[in-house]
């Protein structure tokens, strides 16, 4: 019986990973028109906010408050790293460097999440892992030169770059102990509010990109608010709680497969043979990664890291998601939300 709740649980987080994965993947979309007409900043308070009204909504209808206080300082780091400047580093830097070198360069994120969580929530080394994490960032190293512009890459946007894959993996990490005292819709929400709390300097260019945005724009910021932050950030934190954080990070590492198939079918942009070998290489370093052979280890130490399911969060997912990711968060490529939105 017990083998069944964890096997129905597994299936669970498996489903709101993807929905993650998916939303993700999708946000390039809207990011390449909206990046168009808002400067990086107004871009990222644009889409915190939408995050945070429709976060803020669903608290409310759920009668949800305020995390205990045990898991604000988890809250907090990954609310100012993740969704404040990462966002905001992501959209700077792929203003100053090709869509293929910010793909390879924040690609690196999923990595680095892997040694931190190994190292810092002792969650180890399974060898599946890291082998899947180096196959699947062959693969996104494929992808991204198979969809350079050849253009020049400035030092400061590769740095702005690294520091969003730095602010990403280091947010991942932050709020997997979050999550072993609020609920994901919780970790989610105030996390988000975090965010557009740092991000309210912008508010200035934003108030002044929306009076000259078209509307297009404008309802496409919107929905990478409501979807790709509010949404796939709430399945993110559901999953995140189920599992170890380097299995999460490596899951990421299908959006640029997904992104590429849906520029394919949304934008009529035909994948080149390169692209479509590294989408392939994303995919197996993702089932690789997910391989129960180096599993045993990291389910053991879940709950040891932080990782416990707090009682009454089985239904917290529902809700809302970079970047931007993102859950990306980009300004306008189609490979540059090829990364977690």
């Amino acid at each position: 019986m017990e083998g069944n709740v964890q096997a129905g649980t597994d299936r669970r987080a498996v489903a709101a990973a993807a929905v993650t994965v998916v939303l993700w993947a999708s946000a390039f979309v809207s990011i390449r028109d909206a990046g168009e007409h808002f400067s990086p900043g107004a871009l990222a308070l644009g889409r915190l906010l939408a995050g945070s009204a429709a976060l803020a909504l669903i608290l409310v209808v759920r009668r949800e408050g305020v995390p205990p206080r045990a898991a604000w300082p988890g809250i907090a780091v990954s609310g100012a790293l993740w969704f404040g400047v990462y966002m905001v580093a992501l959209n700077w830097g792929e203003q100053l460097v090709d869509a293929g070198t910010a793909a390879m360069v924040v690609n690196v994120g999923p990595m680095l999440i892997a040694l931190l969580s190994g190292w810092l929530l002792k969650e180890g080394f399974p060898p599946m892992l890291l082998a899947g994490l180096a196959v699947a960032f062959a693969g996104a190293v494929v992808v991204g030169i198979s969809t350079s512009d050849g253009g020049s890459s400035s030092l400061g946007g590769v740095l702005l770059c690294l520091l969003a894959a730095a602010t990403y993996a280091s947010g991942v990490v932050s709020q997997k102990p979050a999550l072993a005292h609020a609920s994901p819709l919780q970790a989610t929400a105030y996390g988000c509010m975090t965010g557009a709390v740092l991000c309210l300097p912008f508010a200035g260019q934003l108030a002044g990109d929306l009076g000259d945005a078209p509307l297009s724009a404008t309802a496409n910021m919107l929905y990478l608010g409501v979807f790709p932050t509010a949404l796939a950030f709430t399945t993110w934190a559901y999953a995140l709680a189920r599992t170890t954080a380097g299995k999460m990070g490596a899951t990421t590492y299908a959006v640029p497969a997904l992104v590429v198939l849906m520029s394919w079918a949304a934008l009529g942009e035909i994948p080149e043979a390169l692209t479509l070998v590294g989408g392939v290489l994303c995919l197996a370093g993702v089932a690789v990664s997910r391989r129960r052979g180096g599993a045993g280890r990291g389910r053991g130490v879940v709950a040891a890291s932080g990782g416990a399911v707090p009682a009454g969060g089985e239904g917290s997912a529902g809700g809302s998601g970079s970047a931007g990711a993102p859950g990306g968060g980009g300004s306008g490529e189609p490979a540059r939300e090829e990364k977690p939105s």
